[in-house]
């Protein structure tokens, strides 16, 4: 009898920071056999009463722009919902629609055609660099430009459009804060640095920024990075979200395109590339995050049984002192009948016994096979 397909997440644990459509990407995660934990690192504060808002939308109404870019989707409908609420909305979208609109990406460009107006252009890169290489390339000299922000200020594009001698309007739409709950952003944290935590993924650098942030207050700000440096990937939608965290030498892994789905189907093929592959005791073994695939057949190991394999396969076939064995195990003390009993359970969970032999009086060892090259 075939054995099933081993889904292409099964295995591993991934971390959400995300707030919106965070139970969207677990939902996608889950489908393809990851263990979803969530960790919000941050929310969003709407600013529908803000004063800012309201007085720049009454000026743009009565004073239509020349150019308005549209950086985000979410952004963008709590504009046209804010304006209706006021009163001016049907004036807001007539004097946008008198001049140029430009999007910052797919979703932009939804929610602008969705409100009735359509936009002029919209960069391949999604990114907001892109948006302002464009509009320096046309020329802003004297013209009006609104520019909807996406939670947080853009002072290097404002800045750069003002010198370039444009008119900018800034729309305030809404912004990033910590979560109002922060216990399972510190869980999280706290699964990252124990190894509990194969992939951590990150929709918005904000997300990135407050995590380490958090991290920094608690005085493990440096063993999260490190963490993030080596056994644990990083995975951005983007550039513009992964820049917080590359500024601090994480290498992140990034779909093609900034869309959760392609982030999704970026990790199908980055996650099992990461796993450790060897043939042992006559069988092809597969080392993912909290599990092991024997002969195409997914085992899952308990968390302790699993730290002692990952200490066995750093030197496949090399015999392991139990002493050496024994510092992996929680508690710690000097009992190397510990090492058997976790041992016995690695042999139960992994359903072939004489994968880990044992030497007597000396340890244990993976029993790589001679002809099996171990990846």
């Amino acid at each position: 009898m075939t054995a099933p397909t081993v889904p292409p997440l099964a295995g591993f644990t991934v971390g959400v920071t995300a707030a919106r459509r965070a139970d969207e990407l677990g939902t996608m995660l889950e489908r393809r056999g990851a263990v979803v934990q969530h960790g919000p690192a941050i929310r969003i504060v709407a600013l529908p009463d803000d004063e800012r808002l309201l007085a720049n939308t009454r000026t743009l109404a009565e004073r239509p722009p020349d150019i308005t870019v549209a950086t985000t989707g979410i952004g963008f409908r709590g504009w046209m919902a804010a304006a209706d609420g006021w009163g001016v909305g049907e004036r807001l979208r007539a004097a946008l629609g008198r001049g140029t609109l430009l999007a910052r990406g797919p979703k932009a460009r939804g929610a602008i055609r969705a409100s009735g107006l359509v936009e002029a252009w919209s960069p391949e890169s999604e990114s907001t660099a892109e948006v302002l290489d464009h509009l320096l390339g046309i020329g802003v000299a004297g013209r009006c430009i609104a520019v909807q922000l996406h939670g947080e200020p853009l002072p290097e594009v404002v800045a750069a459009l003002r010198r370039a001698g444009a008119e900018v309007v800034e729309v305030p739409v809404y912004r990033w804060a910590p979560p109002a709950d922060i216990a399972p952003m510190d869980r999280l944290t706290d699964a990252v640095l124990v190894g509990g935590v194969d992939v951590v993924t990150f929709t918005s650098a904000p997300a990135a920024a407050s995590l380490l942030a958090r991290a920094a207050e608690r005085g493990v700000r440096t063993e999260l990075v490190d963490a993030l440096r080596g056994p644990v990937l990083a995975l951005c939608v983007g550039p513009v979200t992964a820049a917080p965290l590359e500024a601090l030498g994480v290498s992140t892994v990034q779909p093609h395109r900034c869309r959760l789905g392609s982030m999704v189907r970026t990790l199908e093929a980055a996650a099992p590339a990461r796993a450790r592959r060897f043939a042992a005791g006559g069988h092809r073994l597969e080392l993912r995050g909290h599990a092991v695939v024997v002969d195409g057949v997914l085992h899952r190991v308990p968390p302790t049984p699993m730290a002692l394999l990952r200490v066995l396969a750093r030197r496949p076939g090399w015999v392991v002192p139990r002493a050496e064995l024994l510092r992996v195990l929680p508690g710690g003390g000097d009992d190397e009948h510990a090492v058997e009993t976790a041992v016995a359970r690695l042999r139960a969970a992994l359903g072939r016994p004489a994968l880990v032999q044992t030497v007597v009086k000396r340890g244990y060892r993976l029993a790589v096979d001679p002809a099996g090259e171990p990846r």
